[in-house]
């Protein structure tokens, strides 16, 4: 059971990083925002949020692995695929942002300025539906930790 619990919670720590992360880049990618500090805190937060998506994937497959009703009968699991499918999907939603973000680093450190509003809203946009849909996530977890929808 000492496993179990340790594992759920590198799990939820692992999520939470991955909460505060996200977040704050939506907080911080804003046109009324936007100067010189922020493009620079924006490509940091990006490097952060892909670093906690890796720890919550790698601490959720090791609950699966390790956990107490074993990788055989987790793998069987819809909701697991379903989890890993969103899981996959928000972080293809990640790639326009981080490229926005690298983008206007490079343009700042060539001297061309601040990013455009069309761009900063379009980055800001893509951040708030991985963020919206990052709430799927633990309603699926809830879901298949209690055995509805199990085989």
């Amino acid at each position: 059971m000492l496993l179990e619990a340790l594992l759920a919670y590198a799990h939820i720590a692992a999520i939470l990083g991955l909460v505060v992360f996200m977040t704050s880049q939506a907080a911080l990618c804003r046109v009324e925002w936007m100067n010189a500090a922020v493009v620079h805190r924006l490509g940091r937060l990006d490097r952060l949020t892909d670093a906690a998506a890796l720890s919550v994937l790698a601490t959720g497959l090791a609950r699966a692995w390790w956990g107490a009703k074993g990788w055989d009968w987790a793998w069987a699991q819809p909701l697991l695929h379903l989890k890993l499918t969103v899981f996959v999907a928000i972080g293809l939603m990640a790639i326009p942002p981080a490229r926005a973000y690298r983008r206007w680093r490079a343009a700042l450190a060539a001297g061309q300025g601040l990013p455009p509003e069309g761009e900063v809203r379009q980055a800001r946009r893509w951040v708030m539906i991985q963020a919206h849909a990052l709430l799927l996530l633990p309603l699926a977890g809830a879901l298949l930790a209690r055995g509805v929808w199990t085989r």
